[in-house]
């Protein structure tokens, strides 16, 4: 297999066997982290097998053994936002609609979730109607990390995950394994990882409902199902602040944990992101959530905790960003209403 080092054309790779077309991301020693070429090709291609009746369904997997996809080519955003020019807006633009055209697929569209699949890489698989997940899977939407906010329909599926779930994963961007994906509702099946090329092989003959009860088994245990009863009174609390006084008076270390590593965030990404998550759940669509997601997102570029979290995790690594403001009492609702605000270029629309 070709790497990204070949050409830009081979980033993301396509063919079909048998009745079934695949999609291979293709930047293993990125990730797979998406480009704005790959989204543009992925939707090209999505658009030309729905009309083929030689397809009959798709799957998506990634290049190398470490992950799936691990977002999008935030060291970009960076750049881009820093610049004050508009490639992030025309690239979540892409994107956003490709999350869209996955979620509303009219074939069987199979998933691949093994390895590390975060932020943009969710995007491309969790909103498949057919998501497998291994022993090796990480799954996350850790972008309050980096000063921004669960985007790619991420808030549409955490706000529909059982209970407080979806707060507690966004809040802290914590990556769950296949039980607790499963329970959150983020994927269908476990697969271990070691048949998954005897998986892959099987689709190219039968539909995928025909062969994945053959190699779907019981997936290792999770965490968050005996974690449910204090994760769901601490995450039901109004405002960010009552929920880290819920987590610290817990008393269950696991929830303290849970406090110290929301503390460590951007301030203003947390209020958005609890903002955006329950304004969420009052959306009837998943476009609908989507356009709201590009308005924040769009609207976070001019944050500095945007340019700092990446500045700090990516390109100078030091791993101790300065929020600004610093401290979640000093987010005003000004400041978090801003983000949900009306676009001077547009929102996103479907055509």
């Amino acid at each position: 297999m070709k790497t990204e080092d070949d050409n830009a054309d081979d980033t993301v790779l396509f063919h079909v066997e048998g009745r079934t077309a695949v999609v291979t991301l293709n930047r293993p020693r990125a990730l797979n982290a998406l480009t704005h070429p790959m989204v543009l090709r992925i939707d090209e291609a999505l658009g030309a097998w729905e009309e083929d009746p030689a397809v009959h369904q798709v799957l998506i997997r990634g290049a190398g053994e470490r992950g799936l996809c691990a977002g999008g080519d935030i060291r970009a955003i960076h750049d881009d936002a820093k610049a004050g020019t508009t490639a992030s807006a025309e690239f979540w633009r892409d994107e956003y609609r490709l999350n869209a055209r996955i979620a509303r697929y009219p074939k069987p569209y199979v998933a691949l979730m093994d390895g590390i699949v975060m932020g943009g890489g969710v995007g491309v698989s969790a909103h498949g109607g057919v998501r497998v997940v291994t022993e090796r899977s990480r799954v996350a939407m850790p972008e309050t990390g980096i000063g921004f906010v669960p985007d790619v329909g991420g808030t549409w599926l955490l706000g529909r995950a059982p209970g407080r779930l979806g707060t507690h994963l966004a809040l802290t961007g914590a990556a769950v394994g296949a039980a607790d994906a499963l329970l959150c509702g983020l994927a269908d099946h476990f697969v271990p990882a070691g048949r998954l090329p005897e998986l892959t092989a099987a689709l190219a003959g039968a539909p995928a409902h025909e062969v994945l009860p053959r190699y779907a088994a019981t997936p290792p245990p999770g965490e968050l199902a005996a974690r449910r009863p204090w994760i769901d009174h601490c995450y039901a609390a109004g405002t960010v602040e009552e929920i880290v006084e819920r987590l610290l008076a817990d008393g269950d270390p696991a929830a303290k944990e849970a406090a110290e590593t929301i503390l460590a965030k951007s301030p203003t990404a947390l209020k958005v992101t609890l903002a955006a998550l329950r304004r969420a759940t009052a959306l009837g669509s998943l476009e609908e959530v989507l356009v709201q997601e590009f308005r924040v997102s769009c609207n976070a570029l001019a944050s500095p905790d945007l340019v700092e979290g990446i500045r700090a995790q990516v390109v100078d690594k030091d791993r101790d960003p300065r929020w600004s403001p610093s401290a979640l009492a000093d987010v005003t609702d000004a400041d978090v209403e801003g983000h949900f605000a009306p676009l001077a270029g547009g929102d996103l629309s479907f055509g």
